[in-house]
């Protein structure tokens, strides 16, 4: 590997690492719906290192904005695959070498490794490190059918809301949101639409990570009450 090809890929893997929020914020929005945490969090990886290859920024869009939606189709693919995709050999091995790291690391430091790290300690690419990480996690059936049907995997119900219910939270949250001050609106916007950490968001608006977490706080507080 080249100079640049060795700094291109080291700049690649830091992006990547920078924006793992974005797979963070995803992820929770399908929590308790048939998959572990560490399922979606996978499938979230690999739809953020998609979106690093393939994003543009001659289209002038963020790179969140171009992401968030990558990676919620790829956790979406999760679900309408219920886990059931096959796996060659050589992933399966790679899986069972990142599940063991995983869990030294994980014993090691207390903490879950990274995709970053997890690619590193395996000597392969993220997109690939992300995948042997997905691969290792348990088939689950999403049709309904019981065990006998299903070769023991187990059936779950993912609750869908319906197109109505979504319109209305939708407009009532969007009624809200014009009815806060301006600054107000800007904070919940970097957090919740751009994503930003508390320090980020502190960052952008020139106050502290303390005072973002206490006016935050508040002005959650006051929309629950604006929402009923």
């Amino acid at each position: 590997m080249t100079a640049d090809k060795f700094r291109a890929a080291v700049d690649r893997n830091a992006f990547i690492e920078q924006n793992l929020r974005l797979v963070h914020a995803c992820a929770h929005r399908f929590e308790g719906r048939g998959f572990d945490y560490d399922d979606l969090y996978s499938a979230g990886c690999i739809g953020l290192v998609k979106a690093v290859d393939r994003f543009d920024e001659s289209r002038g869009c963020r790179f969140s904005t171009y992401a968030v939606p990558v990676i919620l189709g790829e956790i979406r693919q999760l679900f309408r695959s219920g886990g059931s995709i096959k796996i060659s050999r050589s992933l399966q091995e790679l899986s069972a070498r990142a599940r063991k790291i995983g869990e030294e690391w994980q014993r090691e430091h207390d903490t879950e490794i990274t995709v970053t790290v997890l690619a590193q300690r395996l000597g392969v690419d993220v997109y690939l490190a992300a995948q042997a990480l997905n691969a290792s996690r348990a088939t689950i059936s999403l049709s309904g059918a019981d065990d006998s049907e299903t070769d023991g995997a187990h059936a779950v119900e993912i609750p869908v809301p319906s197109p109505e219910e979504n319109l209305t939270e939708c407009l009532a949250l969007r009624q809200t949101l014009a009815s806060l001050p301006d600054d107000d609106r800007r904070l919940i916007d970097l957090r919740y639409f751009q994503h930003m950490t508390q320090q980020q968001t502190a960052q952008e608006l020139g106050t502290t990570q303390v005072q973002v977490s206490r006016r935050e706080k508040k002005i959650l507080m006051k929309m629950r009450g604006m929402l009923g």
